[in-house]
């Protein structure tokens, strides 16, 4: 049975997330923005009624959220009373409790995401390291472990390419996610992945380390303007290798986009290279690499920003390309964050795609 000082937290998280919200203005701000959309000739420009359709539809997503705390603390402050009276049991008031303190988590934890790009879904590419089949299995199954996460969140989540390993596992696979705030989450696993185990690939059966990097961007929508200098860009085109139909590995359906620019930091002339074979047209792989390559470059002047503000941000950790972050070590049963020094005795549940708690830590540590 709960506490009547468990009670009076809950009830004062619910009232702070009510101001930390600002849920008053929004619902002023909501019936100003519909307003617009009944304007006439709104739809006149699809583009431009979309996007205020979608500011709508986040001011709402936000009301709701709250709306759905407010009524969970509610009815747990009635079940508290009504026990009392012996009119519930102490079960009722505990899963009033454990439902009310669950939403309010998850409305917490949203609240942490307020850039702009936290909003947009996610490019996923997982890049196996130097190690051989070690490695490349290893690639695999991270790329298990997130495809099972983005079911738990019932996110959309394409393969655009996919390299198998020589003899396990993947050499490298890009996914694009496509759900609420799935950027916001995911910049959390940006970083080298490393494990430990004994290998079944060894025939000593010795415990090995291997490394595998994740790279993580905002996936673009047309929401956002970038600008691709078209002199910049070359392409290539060749045949798609694994599941995509009969004229896998018949015509040149896979494309590999080259794209030039210059590093503002260091004035030298870098290259972006993509690969995209996911659909089974050359017209539709050239769409996407170039919606994947907008990503990468909005991810690039976002990392400028971060620059910008790196003085005020110098007292908070943050995750640098390349840098390690994670450690799986699986015969000690220990996952392992080393940024928020978060861990788990739980490698299967992990693997299995349970890593809110580390998303959790990592952007708690970020908001400090």
């Amino acid at each position: 049975m709960i506490t009547i000082d468990q009670l009076k937290d809950l009830l004062e998280r619910e009232s702070a997330l009510r101001r930390y919200l600002d849920v008053d203005s929004k619902l002023i701000q909501i019936e100003e923005e519909e307003l617009r959309t009944q304007a006439p000739g709104f739809w006149d420009d699809a583009k431009a009624a979309e996007t205020q359709m979608k500011k709508v539809k986040d001011l709402k997503k936000w009301v709701e959220g709250y709306e759905g705390v407010k009524t969970a603390a509610d009815e747990l402050q009635l079940a508290f009373d009504f026990y009392k009276e012996e009119a519930v049991t102490e079960q009722e008031v505990d899963e009033a409790y454990a439902h009310a303190l669950t939403l309010i988590e998850e409305l917490e934890l949203k609240n942490m995401l307020s850039k702009e790009e936290d909003n947009l879904g996610a490019v996923i590419k997982i890049v196996a390291g130097a190690g051989g089949t070690e490695a490349q299995d290893w690639a695999e199954m991270l790329f298990r472990m997130y495809q099972r996460w983005c079911e738990r969140q019932s996110y959309k989540c394409e393969i655009t390419n996919y390299q198998e390993g020589d003899e396990a596992g993947i050499k490298t696979v890009t996914m694009q996610i496509e759900g609420d705030m799935a950027y916001g989450y995911l910049k959390s696993e940006n970083g080298v992945h490393r494990l430990v185990r004994v290998s079944p690939f060894n025939a000593q059966g010795k415990r090995m380390t291997s490394f595998t990097s994740v790279f993580v961007v905002p996936l673009v929508d047309d929401t956002i303007e970038i600008e691709i200098n078209p002199a910049n860009l070359t392409w290539d085109t060749f045949r798609s290798s694994g599941a995509g139909g009969q004229n896998v590995n018949k015509v040149e359906t896979g494309v590999r986009l080259h794209y030039k620019y210059k590093d503002d930091a260091t004035g030298e002339m870098k290259e972006i290279v993509i690969e995209n074979t996911e659909s089974r047209s050359q017209f539709g792989n050239k769409d996407n690499a170039l919606r994947l390559l907008k990503s990468q470059l909005y991810e690039i002047e976002l990392e400028k920003r971060r620059a910008a503000t790196a003085e005020v941000e110098a007292g908070k950790k943050k995750i640098e390309w390349g840098s390690q972050i994670r450690s799986y070590v699986f015969d000690d049963r220990r996952v392992k964050d080393h940024r928020t020094n978060y861990q788990t005795s739980d490698v299967q549940k992990v693997m299995d795609g349970d890593i809110d708690a580390f998303i959790k830590a990592y952007l708690m540590e970020q908001n400090l």
